[in-house]
């Protein structure tokens, strides 16, 4: 089942015997039009995730990633929001843990489009054995040489230079993954519904697909582009395209096609005195949980 989410509102619905559970099945509720659109695509697509013009605009901040104060802030004060919500759903998924110091002791992760790493290594921090994936040769680079300054964490951390397509044709059949997770990413890619696609098939039924990226509202763009880009300039110009952001609905059609339901979604929104906090709104930042429910064929 897929959650409806609404901006200006947290989503709801009963609750399952994993404490989520969503009251309205979104695809169900839409027109069978809107689900031939939406949902059931078949139009033929580009067979790769990569956007070049991402990665080379990525890369060129390959020497200030790890710069909190001149580089990318706004991801490093976003980890403790993204690792809580990854550690959330994990134990409304079934974990149990053993050691409250590292939560995530054992748990194997995949993290997509990892960048330099600043993700990756919270992971890490948190007793997560983790697989650094990115399409940028610099950017894997920065993270390796990052990693080795952190001794306690640097046995944790695998860092590939690779596409996700070959990745996951690589890993799919054999794959030993927990969770794959892609934050701030899906809104960079070239074909969204592939991408997604793609990091399904990294992990087996019963096992965990995390997101956090961008809704498609005239909030998000005013937020993210016109203030966070032009006025504040949290953010380097350019960074986001407006028509690439994703809406909730849109990403449960295409994970629920993909054999995925939908547990959790939750908003997040970044102020002007660079502080991250939990909303009620998914009219910006949203996080999102899904269990890959049986294989589709893909």
């Amino acid at each position: 089942m897929a959650l409806r989410a609404k901006e200006g509102e947290e989503t709801k619905g009963r609750k399952d015997e994993s404490g989520y559970g969503p009251e309205v099945d979104a695809v169900d509720a839409a027109t069978p039009l809107l689900r031939n659109i939406i949902c059931i695509n078949t139009i033929a697509r580009p067979r790769s995730t990569v956007d070049p013009k991402e990665i080379e605009h990525f890369s060129v901040h390959k020497d200030t990633w790890w710069d909190e104060k001149h580089g990318p802030r706004i991801l490093h004060l976003y980890n403790s929001f993204r690792v809580q919500f990854l550690k959330d759903g994990l134990i409304n998924a079934g974990l149990k843990i053993q050691n409250p110091d590292f939560p995530l002791e054992k748990i194997k992760i995949v993290d997509v489009g990892c960048g330099g790493g600043i993700l990756a290594e919270a992971l890490a921090r948190a007793g997560a054995r983790v697989t650094g994936i990115d399409a940028s040769e610099q950017l894997i680079k920065v993270a390796k040489d990052h990693v080795k300054l952190n001794r306690d964490i640097s046995e944790k951390v695998n860092y590939i230079h690779t596409t996700l397509e070959d990745f996951a044709n690589k890993e799919s059949k054999n794959s030993t993954y927990d969770a794959v997770i892609f934050s701030e990413v899906l809104e960079h890619v070239s074909d969204p519904q592939l991408f997604l696609k793609e990091c399904v098939k990294i992990v087996k039924p019963g096992k965990s697909i995390f997101l956090t990226t961008i809704n498609r509202t005239l909030t998000s763009w005013l937020s993210t582009i016109i203030v966070f880009e032009y006025i504040a300039r949290f953010i380097p110009r350019g960074t986001h395209t407006w028509n690439k952001f994703v809406t909730p609905h849109e990403v449960q059609c295409m994970l629920k096609n993909y054999g995925c339901e939908t547990r959790s979604i939750r908003g997040a929104k970044f102020s002007l005195t660079q502080k991250w906090s939990w909303s009620t709104s998914l009219s910006t930042f949203y996080l999102l949980h899904a269990i890959k429910q049986k294989e589709t064929g893909m």
